[in-house]
């Protein structure tokens, strides 16, 4: 039987992926990891956790011992926003950590590692209205840089050792249930936020930025799905496109006012501006529909029907 590590279960994914998983697979055999320890209480409590650093391998490696692990998980990372103003610790983090979990599985022999990549591997040499699965990558980001280069070296892995290494580029990823955690696209999440409860917000990207999103359901659906796929009828391994919905912050805004009319938006961009512009406005995914039968669910209409409702609940009991 399958036994997961998932690493960086605190963060925007992690914390609703570990939960999904722990129903597919069993409490027991999914172990939640990350540098913090002050998780949600329905993590902590519904199976195993350990504290853990991605830089620290001898530490992964008797974690994984002690867990019998087989499948690792790994969404440490340090994004764009954050990554362009500590371009070191990005390097570090999603670079060397990406190397200590893939020579670890490596070692141990393990069935899988997944992990992420993201639209950030783009840049302005990529077709900006449909970003097709095999393109040029120059990113002009430090996260971009190691997203292309985590890659790269997945598949290095799967060719070269024979590791089963693969993982999705992800677009926007807008969640109700945990904030982001310093991405360029996280205005998508904010404005549900400022939407319920100042009916206003000051966005940092302008009004014709289109970018391509996702709703936390169908993210979760993308990995879970990726994962259980067929390792033998897969042509990409690393960086499959996953599609769902592309829209600028007036679309949004017009769904947000269908339900909520007074809301208002005013625009101030900033150096995130610049990231967004060398970003396509959508993604053709035609490989992950073909390799592995990828198909969301969620449109900008249900994604904003769903945000709000669950916001509101969240606002009228204080929770932020």
């Amino acid at each position: 039987m399958d036994k997961i590590l998932v690493i960086g279960a605190a963060g925007q994914i992690g914390s609703e992926l570990i939960l999904s998983l722990r129903k597919i697979y069993g409490n027991d055999q999914v172990v939640g990891s990350d540098k913090r320890s002050d998780l949600p209480a329905e993590i902590i409590h519904s199976g195993p956790f350990e504290t853990l650093d991605v830089l620290n391998k001898e530490a992964m490696s008797s974690v994984c011992k002690k867990h019998d692990i087989n499948i690792i998980v790994n969404l440490a990372a340090i994004l764009s926003a954050v990554g362009e103003q500590h371009p070191k610790l990005a390097w570090d983090v999603n670079m060397n950590g990406l190397m200590n979990v893939l020579d670890l599985a490596l070692e141990m022999k393990m069935k899988q590692v997944f992990v992420p990549s993201s639209i950030a591997a783009f840049g302005p040499g990529t077709p900006l209205d449909m970003a097709p699965q095999d393109t040029i990558l120059r990113p002009t980001t430090m996260y971009g840089v190691t997203k292309v280069a985590g890659e790269l070296l997945g598949d290095y892995y799967v060719k070269r050792f024979g590791l089963d290494v693969r993982g999705v580029r992800f677009p926007g990823i807008i969640s109700h249930a945990t904030l982001p955690g310093g991405g360029t696209t996280d205005y998508a999440v904010a404005i549900y936020y400022d939407a319920i409860k100042h009916k206003k917000y000051t966005c940092f990207v302008n009004e014709k930025t289109k970018l391509p999103m996702m709703y936390m359901p169908d993210c979760i659906k993308a990995v879970t799905d990726l994962m259980q796929a067929d390792f033998s009828k897969l042509k990409h391994h690393n960086g499959f496109n996953v599609a769902s919905m592309s829209f600028t912050p007036v679309e949004i805004t017009e769904s947000i006012k269908k339900r909520i009319p007074e809301f208002s938006i005013d625009y101030k961009p900033d150096f995130r501006q610049a990231i967004a512009d060398s970003w396509p406005d959508d993604l053709d995914d035609t490989a992950a529909r073909e390799e592995w039968g990828w198909n969301p669910t969620y449109n900008l209409e249900l994604m904003t029907e769903d945000m709000l409702k669950n916001l509101k609940i969240k606002f009228e009991k204080g929770l932020f």
